[in-house]
């Protein structure tokens, strides 16, 4: 079960066993979701209600300029593209090994992809080399001039869902 984060939800047991995401999720997404700037989403263990992954997303934009050339020049000439950002995703170490983090990816894209606000693509900045190879696996692409910044264009998906 995949839900909107929400004041019933218990943060403080969760561990990914990376620091800054388990503190993010502790200290300060109900802030950043307050404000408007991410919504955060949680996958709960159905029997315990336990909260086994989550992950944040908002809307944003890129530069038209820093999109790989074979979507690029698929797009309008406007200088940016909007985009939904996949800022944080985090499974907890106990539901490790279960494609929790597929279905968490998964339903951003989906989430994304059916807004009412056009948004191109899913992307996101990943943490580290295990991060990237996560992504690439699930069919992003590497951009732009940071090495861990990849890309999804959601018309991909699409495809696949209908």
């Amino acid at each position: 079960l995949i839900e909107v984060l929400g004041p019933a939800h218990i943060r403080a047991e969760f561990s990914s066993g990376v620091e800054a995401l388990d503190r993010y999720f502790r200290e300060q997404v109900t802030q950043d979701v307050r404000r408007r700037a991410t919504g955060c989403y949680v996958a709960l263990d159905v029997a315990s209600a336990r909260v086994a992954g989550y992950y944040t997303l908002a809307a944003s934009s890129l530069a038209l300029t820093d999109l790989p050339e074979p979507l690029a020049k698929r797009l309008p000439r406007y200088s940016s593209v909007p985009v939904a950002r996949l800022g944080r995703l985090a499974v907890d170490q106990a539901y490790r090994g279960r494609q929790l983090g597929a279905s968490l990816l998964w339903d951003a894209a989906m989430r994304a992809l059916r807004s009412e606000i056009a948004v191109y693509a899913l992307v996101v900045d990943a943490k580290d080399d295990e991060a990237v190879r996560f992504y690439l696996h699930h069919g992003f692409a590497t951009f732009g001039s940071l090495p861990r910044q990849l890309v999804l264009p959601l018309a991909s998906l699409a495809r696949l869902k209908g």
